[in-house]
C-alpha cells in the first residue's frame, strides 16, 4: 500500500521543526532542514547536536548511533530542496498566511506523489490546504515539544483528505515512535482544545486575585498529579503563543471559555511573554532560564501574622472514606482525635479501615510499629456528637448535602466550646452558608482534603467574608503539623482545583458526545500529549459520574457560565446509573 517514505523535509528550524527532524534522524529518515537564514540553520544544528549530545550521556543512544543521526540531516535555504523529498512537514511560526504562502510556493515545486504535513498546533488544516492544487494529499501533523520526547502526535484530516494518506502518515508517525490518534479538523484539535480553555480560566483566576500564582499551581500539582501548574505552564509555553491559539479557537467556535482572559493580552503588551522573555506569570533568572527568582509578586512574610490558636485536640463527624483518612492523618500527626459516627457498627467499621491501613504501612516499610500503636491509641470513636464539646477543632466529612451539613453546624454551635475552630470537607458548597447557620462565623474554616486523604498532599483552606484571621492562621498551622501543603483561597463554588478541573472534564465529554474523538482517543491524547496522570474519562469514571455531575452542577449554579452547563451525556449516563466504576459502567465497562 502507498510509497516508501525516506527522504523528509522539515521546513520552519525553529524549536518544533529542530526537535522534529532529530526525531526523524534518530529513526534512519534523510531529512533536509529548511529556513530562510543560514544564523538560524546555525542555531538549529548547535541545538540538536546538544540534545544528541545529552541522549548519549543518559544513556538513550550510542555515540556511533548520534553520528549516524546527524549525518542524516542537511541544512539550507534553498526551499529547492524539498524536491527530494517524499514527505513535507512544514513547521513555520503558527500564522496562517505564512503556512499557507509556504505551500502555495511549494506547489507545483514537488512531485505528485509527496505527501503534505503541516504541525500546527491549532489553525485550520482545511484552510492551509487550500493554498495547495491537490488538498487531499495534505494533513496535519502536531507534534509536541519537546518532539525528541513526546511520543504522540495527532493526525488531522480534513473533508478532502484522502484516507490512504492518512493512513500513510499514521503508519509514518509509528515508525518514529508515535502514538498518532485521529481526529478531524477542529481549533485546537483534541489536546489544546480541552488544555487551553483550562489555562485560559487558571490565568482568569489569578487575575480576578482569586488565589495566588503560587497556589494555583500548587493545588493543580498536588490536586490533580499534573507535571505542572498551569501558570507556569503558560510561561513555558509562552504568552503569546497561548493568546494566539485561544484567539484562533475563539474566531472558530466562538465559545466564551476560550476568550483569551484579557490579563494575557496585558502582560504580552507589557513584554511579559513568559520564561521565553525572562518575565511573565513569573521571573526568571534570565530569558530561556526555568529558574524562577523571587519578584514583586512573591511573598516576602512582612505581612503581620495572625496567631494561631493552640490545637490539642481534634473532632472529626463522619465515617466514609474520607473521614476515616482524615482520622488517621491527624492521629498519625500526634492528634488526640474523637470521631463521631451515626451507629455502633459504623465506628467499629471505622476503627477497623484504620487498623488494616495502619498495618499495610508497617508491613511496607512507610511506618515504625510503634508509631501505629501510638497513633491508634489517640482514636477514640463515639456515636453522640456532645463527645465533641472540649475539642479545640472540629472537621465535618458528612454527605455532600447542604442541608445534612448546616443541621450539623447548628448542632456543633451549641455542643463546641467557645473559641473551638469548625472546619468543613466540603469540595464545592459554599462554606459561608454553613457559617451563616451558627453564631460565631468567625470560627469557621474550609479545609478541603484529597481522596485518599492519608496520600494526597494537598489542602485547600477556604476563608470567607466572616473567618477572622487567627482562624485562618490555625488552619495554616494545623494544615503544616499533619505534613500536608495547603493552599488558600476564598468561598466559592469548586475552591480552586475542582473549579479548573471539571470544566476541562466537561468539555472533553462534549467533544467525545459531539462525535469529534473517541474516549479512548481523548484520554491518549492528555495522557501523552499534555503529561497527565490520567485522561478525562478515566477520571470521571474513578471520581464518580453523580459526584462529577452534582460538582458541575454547582459550578454551573454559581458562575452562570453557558459553558459550565453539564454535558447531556454525562446527565444521561447517570439517571441510567452508570456512575463509573463503582457501578461496573460509566465511560466505560467494568468487570
Amino acid at each position: 500500500m502507498g510509497m516508501d517514505i525516506k527522504t523528509v523535509a522539515v521546513i520552519g528550524m525553529g524549536t518544533m521543526g529542530t526537535g522534529i527532524a532529530e526525531v526523524l534522524a534518530r529513526h534512519n529518515y534523510s531529512v533536509r532542514g529548511i529556513d530562510v537564514d543560514d544564523d538560524t540553520l546555525d542555531q538549529a544544528r548547535l541545538r540538536i547536536e546538544a540534545s544528541t549530545e545529552r541522549a548519549v550521556t543518559g544513556g538513550k543512544m550510542t555515540a556511533d548511533e548520534r553520528g549516524a543521526a546527524l549525518d542524516q540531516i542537511t541544512y539550507s535555504t534553498n526551499i529547492q530542496e524539498c524536491v527530494t523529498a517524499d514527505l513535507v512537514i512544514e513547521s513555520v511560526t503558527e500564522d496562517l498566511q505564512l503556512k499557507r504562502d509556504v505551500f502555495a510556493q511549494l506547489d507545483g515545486l514537488v512531485p505528485d506523489h509527496v505527501i503534505w504535513c503541516t504541525n500546527t498546533s491549532s489553525l485550520s488544516v482545511t484552510e492551509i490546504s487550500t493554498a495547495v492544487s491537490n488538498p487531499a494529499r495534505l494533513v496535519g501533523l502536531h507534534f509536541f515539544n519537546p518532539a525528541p520526547v513526546q511520543d504522540f502526535v495527532e493526525l488531522v484530516r480534513t473533508v478532502v483528505t484522502d484516507e490512504e494518506v492518512v493512513e500513510q502518515v499514521q503508519a509514518f508517525a509509528q515508525s518514529l515512535g508515535k502514538e498518532a490518534v485521529i481526529c478531524d479538523d477542529k481549533a485546537g484539535f483534541i489536546a489544546n482544545s480541552l488544555l487551553f480553555g483550562y489555562l485560559n480560566h487558571a490565568a482568569s483566576m489569578y487575575e480576578q486575585k482569586y488565589a495566588t500564582r503560587e497556589d494555583i499551581d500548587t493545588a493543580m500539582r498536588l490536586g490533580c498529579g499534573l507535571p505542572m501548574g498551569p501558570l507556569a505552564l503558560l510561561d513555558l509555553i509562552g504568552l503569546d503563543t497561548a493568546y494566539q491559539i485561544l484567539d484562533t479557537m475563539y474566531r472558530e467556535g466562538r465559545d466564551r471559555l476560550h476568550a483569551p482572559s484579557p490579563i494575557l493580552k496585558h502582560m504580552i503588551t507589557a513584554g511579559l511573554k513568559g520564561r521565553k522573555s525572562g518575565r511573565g506569570f513569573y521571573t526568571y533568572a534570565e530569558p530561556d532560564s526555568p529558574e524562577v527568582v523571587p519578584d514583586a509578586r512573591s511573598e516576602d512574610g512582612t505581612q503581620p501574622e495572625a496567631v494561631p490558636r493552640p490545637v490539642e485536640s481534634v473532632g472529626v463527624v463522619g465515617s466514609g472514606t474520607m473521614a476515616t483518612g482524615i482520622i488517621e492523618v491527624f492521629a498519625k500527626a500526634g492528634i488526640p482525635v474523637t470521631f463521631v459516627a451515626r451507629s455502633a457498627d459504623k465506628v467499629t467499621k471505622v476503627i477497623g479501615a484504620i487498623d488494616r491501613s495502619l498495618e499495610k504501612a508497617v508491613q511496607r516499610g512507610k511506618l515504625e510499629q510503634s508509631a501505629a500503636d501510638d497513633a491508634r491509641a489517640l482514636i477514640q470513636g463515639t456515636t453522640h456528637l456532645e463527645e465533641l464539646g472540649e475539642v479545640d477543632v472540629v472537621l465535618e466529612a458528612v454527605i455532600e448535602e447542604l442541608d445534612v451539613k448546616t443541621a450539623l453546624f447548628e448542632n456543633l454551635d451549641e455542643i463546641c466550646k467557645p473559641g473551638a475552630v469548625l472546619a468543613t470537607t466540603t469540595s464545592s458548597l459554599p462554606v459561608v452558608d454553613l457559617a451563616a447557620v451558627t453564631s460565631r462565623p468567625a470560627d469557621v474554616v474550609g479545609l478541603h482534603f484529597f481522596n485518599p486523604a492519608p496520600v494526597m498532599k494537598l489542602v485547600e483552606i477556604v476563608d470567607t467574608v466572616a473567618t477572622a484571621p487567627d482562624v485562618i492562621a490555625t488552619a495554616e498551622a494545623l494544615v503544616e503539623r499533619i505534613k500536608k501543603v495547603g493552599v488558600r483561597c476564598g468561598d466559592r463554588a469548586g475552591f480552586i482545583v475542582n473549579a479548573l478541573l471539571f470544566p476541562y472534564l466537561n468539555d472533553a465529554i462534549k467533544m467525545a458526545e459531539g462525535n469529534y474523538a473517541g474516549t479512548q482517543d481523548i484520554d491518549t491524547a492528555m495522557k501523552l500529549g499534555c503529561g497527565y496522570p490520567m485522561g478525562p474519562f478515566e477520571l470521571l469514571d474513578v471520581v464518580g459520574l453523580d459526584v462529577s455531575l452534582a460538582i458541575q452542577q454547582t459550578l454551573y449554579r454559581e458562575f452562570r457560565e453557558p459553558g459550565f452547563a453539564p454535558a447531556p451525556w454525562l446527565e444521561h449516563l447517570v439517571t441510567a446509573g452508570y456512575t463509573g466504576r463503582k457501578a461496573g459502567r460509566g465511560f466505560r465497562s467494568y468487570a
